[in-house]
This record gives structure tokens, sequence and C-alpha cells, in this order.
């Protein structure tokens, strides 16, 4: 039960202090999950925030429950998706009650578009580390170039570009036998 405790915590104070959506939680989720206390390896993580990206909902969501239920089972993965949805579910209650009341003040105008600036470097930030992880290789930067392209100038699925790219990784891997070129 102290772990349960210790894991719903964890996760609400990540989820109190998450904005900019699930990229800009990933150096948080790193420096707290495999830096600080050692629950999962790197590669681990980046699998999770992987798969969080490709299912239904909030990546940082997805995230938080497929740790939770890494390391306590179902019942883990609700408690970890409980801390972490409940500062949200606080803060959006407020906020709805007051927002159409003050966006329209310069103040509040101004904070957001500095808010929006944090949050693209955070951003920036998340996809730095995940290059460093993710592209170890020529091939690497070859399929990155060859997605950016699809996602970018062909408006290719983002669903069939994750398929792609896991079916290539697997060909690629079993061929090789697994080692980096």
């Amino acid at each position: 039960m102290k772990e349960l405790f210790e894991l719903y915590f964890l996760f609400l104070k990540m989820g109190s202090v998450c904005f900019g959506g699930g990229y800009a939680m990933l150096p948080i989720l790193e420096r707290e999950l495999v830096t600080k206390r050692n629950w999962c390896t790197k590669e681990e993580l980046l699998d999770y925030y992987a798969i969080g990206q490709c299912t239904p909902g909030v990546i940082a969501v997805n995230t938080s429950t497929f740790i939770g239920h890494k390391l306590k089972g179902v019942v883990g993965g609700i408690v970890a998706t409980l801390g972490f949805i409940t500062p949200s579910i606080i803060i959006i209650s407020i906020l709805a009650t007051i927002i159409q009341s003050i966006t329209h003040l310069p103040v509040v105008e101004y904070a957001f578009s500095g808010i929006r600036i944090c949050v693209c470097v955070l951003i920036l930030n998340a996809t730095i580390n995940l290059w460093k992880s993710a592209v170890k290789d020529r091939i690497g930067i070859i399929l990155f170039l060859i997605i950016f392209i699809l996602s970018s100038f062909l408006n290719v699925s983002p669903v069939i570009l994750i398929v792609l790219a896991g079916f290539f990784g697997y060909l690629y891997k079993t061929i090789t036998g697994g080692k980096e070129k």
C-alpha cells in the first residue's frame, strides 16, 4: 500500500507541474523515474512514451499508466493515472468557470504569449533528448528524414508512419541481428 501511495503522489506532483503537454513531460519523467528512482530504464521510458503516442488519449496520461502498470500491475496503472490527472481535473474545473471572463484582458493575453514560448522550448528540449536516444546510426537518420518528409510535405497519417517505422525497425534489427551500424 505504501508503494501505491508513493506512486500516486509522485504522479500527482508531476501532473501538477507538467504544463505544455506530453512532450514537455519527458524530461521530468526521465529525471523522476530513471535518474532518481530507477523505476525504469531510459529505453523503457522511451518505449512507453512511443506506445503512449500511438494509443488513443493523452500521451502523458498513457505513459503514466504504463509506468504504474509496470511497477504495480493494473492497480498501479490506475493509481498512477489518477495521480497524474487529479491536478488537471481540479485546475481545469476552476479555469472553466473563469476563463471566458478573463481571456480578453491584456495581462492574460501577454501571459499566454509567454507561456506558448515556454512550452515551445520544453517541447524542443524533449525532442532533442528523444533524438539523442533514438537516432543512433545512419539508418536512424535516414528513417528520420523519410518520416519527416512524409509527415511534413506529403501529409501522411501519423498512424501509417508509426506502423511503417515499427515494421522497418523490426525488419532492420532482424536482418542485422540487432547490431547498430
